[in-house]
Protein backbone atom coordinates (compact mmCIF):
# COMPACT_ATOMS: atom_id res chain seq x y z
CA UNK A 1 0.00 0.00 0.00
CA UNK A 2 1.21 3.77 -0.56
CA UNK A 3 0.32 6.35 1.75
CA UNK A 4 -1.03 9.54 -0.05
CA UNK A 5 -1.31 11.82 3.10
CA UNK A 6 -0.92 15.67 3.32
CA UNK A 7 -1.78 19.12 5.19
CA UNK A 8 -4.42 22.09 4.18
CA UNK A 9 -3.63 25.36 5.03
CA UNK A 10 -2.63 28.82 3.57
CA UNK A 11 -0.63 30.33 3.18
CA UNK A 12 1.93 26.67 3.06
CA UNK A 13 5.51 27.60 1.42
CA UNK A 14 7.02 27.46 5.33
CA UNK A 15 5.89 24.21 6.04
CA UNK A 16 8.01 21.44 6.69
CA UNK A 17 5.47 18.67 6.86
CA UNK A 18 6.92 17.07 4.01
CA UNK A 19 10.30 16.69 5.77
CA UNK A 20 9.00 14.87 8.97
CA UNK A 21 6.80 12.87 7.41
CA UNK A 22 8.56 11.40 4.39
CA UNK A 23 11.22 10.69 7.04
CA UNK A 24 8.67 8.70 8.75
CA UNK A 25 7.84 6.89 5.95
CA UNK A 26 11.60 6.02 5.38
CA UNK A 27 11.96 4.86 8.69
CA UNK A 28 8.87 2.61 9.04
CA UNK A 29 9.80 1.06 5.24
CA UNK A 30 6.21 2.69 4.10
CA UNK A 31 5.60 3.84 1.04
CA UNK A 32 4.06 7.19 1.00
CA UNK A 33 4.10 10.64 -0.34
CA UNK A 34 2.95 13.93 2.04
CA UNK A 35 1.47 16.72 -0.02
CA UNK A 36 0.78 20.66 0.67
CA UNK A 37 -2.34 21.55 -0.23
CA UNK A 38 -2.70 25.39 0.19
CA UNK A 39 -6.17 26.72 -0.21
CA UNK A 40 -7.45 30.28 -0.06
CA UNK A 41 -9.28 31.34 3.55
CA UNK A 42 -12.71 32.02 1.54
CA UNK A 43 -12.59 28.85 -0.70
CA UNK A 44 -14.97 26.27 1.24
CA UNK A 45 -15.71 24.48 -2.30
CA UNK A 46 -12.39 23.35 -2.76
CA UNK A 47 -12.03 22.88 1.19
CA UNK A 48 -14.57 20.38 0.42
CA UNK A 49 -13.52 18.68 -2.49
CA UNK A 50 -10.32 18.01 -0.85
CA UNK A 51 -11.92 16.25 2.16
CA UNK A 52 -13.84 14.29 -0.30
CA UNK A 53 -11.09 12.86 -1.74
CA UNK A 54 -10.18 11.04 1.92
CA UNK A 55 -13.81 10.14 1.89
CA UNK A 56 -13.12 8.42 -1.30
CA UNK A 57 -10.05 6.82 -0.27
CA UNK A 58 -7.89 8.99 -2.47
CA UNK A 59 -5.67 10.52 0.31
CA UNK A 60 -5.61 8.79 3.41
CA UNK A 61 -4.69 11.61 5.85
CA UNK A 62 -4.82 15.37 6.22
CA UNK A 63 -2.98 17.66 8.85
CA UNK A 64 -5.27 21.26 8.91
CA UNK A 65 -3.01 24.26 10.14
CA UNK A 66 -4.31 28.20 9.74
CA UNK A 67 -6.78 29.35 8.95
CA UNK A 68 -8.58 25.92 8.23
CA UNK A 69 -8.76 24.09 11.58
CA UNK A 70 -12.28 25.68 12.51
CA UNK A 71 -13.40 25.72 8.53
CA UNK A 72 -13.19 22.16 8.58
CA UNK A 73 -16.10 20.85 10.87
CA UNK A 74 -18.76 21.53 8.85
CA UNK A 75 -17.54 18.90 6.31
CA UNK A 76 -16.45 16.10 8.93
CA UNK A 77 -18.91 13.30 10.16
CA UNK A 78 -17.70 13.18 13.68
CA UNK A 79 -14.90 14.10 16.38
CA UNK A 80 -12.87 12.79 18.92
CA UNK A 81 -13.38 13.82 22.35
CA UNK A 82 -9.96 15.57 22.22
CA UNK A 83 -11.49 18.03 19.19
CA UNK A 84 -14.69 18.06 20.10
CA UNK A 85 -13.68 19.76 23.40
CA UNK A 86 -11.43 21.88 21.54
CA UNK A 87 -13.52 23.23 19.07
CA UNK A 88 -11.05 22.96 16.36
CA UNK A 89 -8.90 19.82 14.07
CA UNK A 90 -5.69 19.85 13.07
CA UNK A 91 -5.59 15.75 11.83
CA UNK A 92 -8.56 14.07 9.04
CA UNK A 93 -8.90 10.29 8.76
CA UNK A 94 -11.63 7.75 7.53
CA UNK A 95 -12.72 5.25 9.91
CA UNK A 96 -15.95 3.03 9.32
CA UNK A 97 -16.57 5.36 5.69
CA UNK A 98 -16.94 8.01 8.53
CA UNK A 99 -14.62 11.49 8.06
CA UNK A 100 -13.20 11.77 11.61
CA UNK A 101 -11.53 14.86 12.69
CA UNK A 102 -8.84 15.03 15.58
CA UNK A 103 -6.40 17.19 17.10
CA UNK A 104 -3.06 16.23 18.49
CA UNK A 105 -1.97 19.68 18.49
CA UNK A 106 -2.54 19.23 21.93
CA UNK A 107 -0.30 16.86 23.62
CA UNK A 108 1.97 17.84 21.07
CA UNK A 109 2.29 21.53 22.86
CA UNK A 110 1.48 20.32 27.01
CA UNK A 111 4.27 17.87 26.33
CA UNK A 112 6.96 20.38 24.42
CA UNK A 113 6.05 23.09 26.81
CA UNK A 114 6.51 20.53 29.62
CA UNK A 115 10.24 19.33 28.68
CA UNK A 116 11.36 22.93 27.97
CA UNK A 117 10.17 23.51 31.86
CA UNK A 118 11.75 20.73 33.20
CA UNK A 119 13.59 22.70 34.99
CA UNK A 120 10.59 23.75 37.29
CA UNK A 121 12.83 27.51 38.76
CA UNK A 122 11.67 28.65 35.29
CA UNK A 123 8.43 29.28 36.34
CA UNK A 124 7.46 30.38 39.84
CA UNK A 125 3.95 30.50 39.42
CA UNK A 126 0.94 29.27 36.61
CA UNK A 127 -0.12 32.12 35.02
CA UNK A 128 -0.09 32.09 31.06
CA UNK A 129 -0.79 35.01 28.21
CA UNK A 130 -1.76 33.42 25.15
CA UNK A 131 -1.71 35.50 22.09
CA UNK A 132 -4.02 34.96 19.47
CA UNK A 133 -7.64 33.51 19.41
CA UNK A 134 -7.50 30.72 15.77
CA UNK A 135 -7.58 27.14 15.85
CA UNK A 136 -3.94 26.76 17.18
CA UNK A 137 -5.00 29.08 20.27
CA UNK A 138 -7.95 26.48 21.21
CA UNK A 139 -5.41 24.12 21.23
CA UNK A 140 -3.34 25.70 23.43
CA UNK A 141 -5.58 27.81 25.68
CA UNK A 142 -7.53 24.24 26.61
CA UNK A 143 -3.77 22.49 27.09
CA UNK A 144 -3.07 24.93 29.19
CA UNK A 145 -6.33 25.70 31.42
CA UNK A 146 -6.92 21.49 31.93
CA UNK A 147 -2.80 21.59 33.34
CA UNK A 148 -3.69 24.00 35.97
CA UNK A 149 -2.68 27.27 34.14
CA UNK A 150 -4.69 31.01 34.56
CA UNK A 151 -4.86 32.17 31.30
CA UNK A 152 -5.54 35.65 29.68
CA UNK A 153 -6.39 35.68 26.30
CA UNK A 154 -4.89 39.12 23.92
CA UNK A 155 -6.60 38.94 20.56
CA UNK A 156 -7.22 41.28 17.62
CA UNK A 157 -10.50 39.44 16.87
CA UNK A 158 -12.82 40.07 20.44
CA UNK A 159 -15.33 38.34 18.66
CA UNK A 160 -13.80 35.62 18.00
CA UNK A 161 -11.53 35.37 21.60
CA UNK A 162 -14.99 35.67 23.21
CA UNK A 163 -16.29 32.35 21.28
CA UNK A 164 -13.33 30.97 22.44
CA UNK A 165 -13.76 31.89 26.46
CA UNK A 166 -17.95 30.22 25.45
CA UNK A 167 -15.67 26.70 24.99
CA UNK A 168 -14.42 26.68 28.14
CA UNK A 169 -16.48 28.64 31.00
CA UNK A 170 -16.02 25.80 33.63
CA UNK A 171 -11.86 27.86 33.60
CA UNK A 172 -10.47 30.86 34.57
CA UNK A 173 -9.84 32.29 30.95
CA UNK A 174 -9.58 36.22 30.96
CA UNK A 175 -9.65 38.02 27.71
CA UNK A 176 -8.49 41.49 27.01
CA UNK A 177 -6.90 43.15 23.42
CA UNK A 178 -3.66 43.62 22.19
CA UNK A 179 -3.82 46.60 23.57
CA UNK A 180 -0.51 44.77 25.52
CA UNK A 181 0.46 48.14 27.03
CA UNK A 182 -2.75 47.87 29.20
CA UNK A 183 -1.76 44.23 30.94
CA UNK A 184 -0.43 44.03 33.80
CA UNK A 185 1.80 41.65 33.12
CA UNK A 186 3.74 41.78 36.43
CA UNK A 187 2.83 38.16 37.20
CA UNK A 188 2.90 36.45 33.84
CA UNK A 189 4.99 33.47 33.87
CA UNK A 190 4.40 32.58 30.20
CA UNK A 191 3.73 33.86 27.11
CA UNK A 192 2.92 31.69 23.83
CA UNK A 193 1.85 32.71 20.54
CA UNK A 194 -0.21 31.16 18.58
CA UNK A 195 -0.56 33.70 15.96
CA UNK A 196 0.95 33.50 11.88
CA UNK A 197 3.31 36.76 12.80
CA UNK A 198 6.77 36.48 13.01
CA UNK A 199 6.39 33.50 10.35
CA UNK A 200 8.84 32.69 7.38
CA UNK A 201 9.43 34.78 4.78
CA UNK A 202 7.99 37.86 7.51
CA UNK A 203 11.15 36.97 9.74
CA UNK A 204 11.39 40.74 11.41
CA UNK A 205 7.96 40.55 12.59
CA UNK A 206 6.90 40.03 16.37
CA UNK A 207 3.51 39.90 18.06
CA UNK A 208 5.40 41.52 20.54
CA UNK A 209 5.23 45.40 20.43
CA UNK A 210 9.21 46.55 20.72
CA UNK A 211 7.94 49.40 22.72
CA UNK A 212 6.72 47.38 25.65
CA UNK A 213 9.32 45.36 27.99
CA UNK A 214 8.75 41.71 28.27
CA UNK A 215 7.42 40.07 31.93
CA UNK A 216 10.36 40.55 33.94
CA UNK A 217 10.58 36.63 35.02
CA UNK A 218 8.61 35.13 31.66
CA UNK A 219 9.11 32.17 29.42
CA UNK A 220 8.35 32.68 25.94
CA UNK A 221 7.07 29.76 23.08
CA UNK A 222 6.58 31.03 19.85
CA UNK A 223 4.56 27.84 17.93
CA UNK A 224 6.20 29.26 14.60
CA UNK A 225 9.07 26.99 13.93
CA UNK A 226 10.01 28.44 10.50
CA UNK A 227 12.26 30.39 10.97
CA UNK A 228 14.48 28.32 12.82
CA UNK A 229 14.32 31.72 15.91
CA UNK A 230 11.58 34.07 15.50
CA UNK A 231 12.10 37.71 16.07
CA UNK A 232 9.58 37.28 19.20
CA UNK A 233 12.35 34.47 20.71
CA UNK A 234 15.58 36.42 19.69
CA UNK A 235 13.76 39.82 21.55
CA UNK A 236 13.26 37.76 24.51
CA UNK A 237 16.46 35.81 24.88
CA UNK A 238 18.06 39.06 24.47
CA UNK A 239 16.00 40.33 27.49
CA UNK A 240 17.74 37.47 29.09
CA UNK A 241 14.40 35.06 29.14
CA UNK A 242 13.90 31.27 28.06
CA UNK A 243 12.49 31.54 25.19
CA UNK A 244 11.48 28.36 22.61
CA UNK A 245 9.69 28.02 19.00
CA UNK A 246 7.14 25.44 18.36
CA UNK A 247 9.54 22.81 16.38
CA UNK A 248 9.44 20.38 18.96
CA UNK A 249 5.65 20.49 19.60
CA UNK A 250 5.07 20.37 15.63
CA UNK A 251 7.35 16.95 15.80
CA UNK A 252 5.27 15.27 18.41
CA UNK A 253 1.97 15.94 17.26
CA UNK A 254 3.40 14.76 13.14
CA UNK A 255 4.07 11.73 14.93
CA UNK A 256 1.02 11.25 16.68
CA UNK A 257 -1.13 12.00 13.73
CA UNK A 258 1.49 9.64 11.23
CA UNK A 259 0.98 6.88 14.07
CA UNK A 260 -2.94 7.46 13.48
CA UNK A 261 -2.58 7.04 9.43
CA UNK A 262 -0.41 4.42 9.15
CA UNK A 263 -0.08 2.49 12.11
CA UNK A 264 3.25 2.57 12.71
CA UNK A 265 5.32 3.31 15.38
CA UNK A 266 6.54 7.30 14.84
CA UNK A 267 10.18 7.57 14.81
CA UNK A 268 10.44 10.47 16.28
CA UNK A 269 14.01 11.04 16.76
CA UNK A 270 14.37 10.67 12.82
CA UNK A 271 11.79 13.23 12.16
CA UNK A 272 12.97 15.91 14.75
CA UNK A 273 16.23 15.34 13.07
CA UNK A 274 15.30 15.68 9.31
CA UNK A 275 13.61 19.25 9.93
CA UNK A 276 16.15 20.51 12.11
CA UNK A 277 18.51 19.48 9.58
CA UNK A 278 16.45 21.36 7.05
CA UNK A 279 16.18 24.44 9.26
CA UNK A 280 20.26 24.45 9.80
CA UNK A 281 20.51 23.69 6.17
CA UNK A 282 18.37 27.27 5.02
CA UNK A 283 20.00 29.40 7.43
Amino acid sequence: MRYHLGLIGYPLAHSLSPQIHNAAFRSCGLEGDYSLFPIAPDDMLALKDLLTSVRTGRIHGLNVTIPHKQNVIQFLDEFTPMAGAIGAVNTVYLRDSKLLGHNTDVFGFIADLNHFLEDSSLVAHHSALVLGSGGAARAVVYALLTNGWDVTLAARRIEQAQQLASSFTNYNLRITSTLLSKIDSSNIALIVNTTPVGMSPNVDESPWPENIPFPPRAVVYDLIYNPGKTKLVRDAEAQGLPATTGLGMLVTQAALAFELWTGCLAPRETMFASVNQHLVSNR
